[in-house]
């Protein structure tokens, strides 16, 4: 019960009002997350607590985070919906 309403939680997080980061993150957050492990869990819910300029610019690959565990949920994120920027 509690892993459903965590993911929930994280669900309304992705929800951020701009379409090309809805459109990113809401089909991997319920499609992907539940299969994270936990570590990458955690990496995403950090990722998704950034602004959403910063995010814009690295889904966009208009530049790069510089904390080692967002650019590594960008990647899978973007690898995972075969997204091609």
């Amino acid at each position: 019960m509690s892993e459903n309403l965590d993911h929930k939680r994280v669900m309304w997080h992705c929800r951020r009002g701009m379409l090309e980061l809805d459109v990113l993150l809401l089909p991997f957050c319920r499609e992907e997350y539940s299969s994270l492990s936990a570590e990458d869990q955690a990496k995403f819910v950090d990722l998704i607590a950034c602004e959403d300029p910063d995010l814009f610019a690295w889904f966009m690959q208009q530049s790069v985070a510089e904390n080692p565990n967002h650019a590594y949920m960008v990647d899978k994120i973007l690898s995972a919906g075969k997204i091609q920027l």
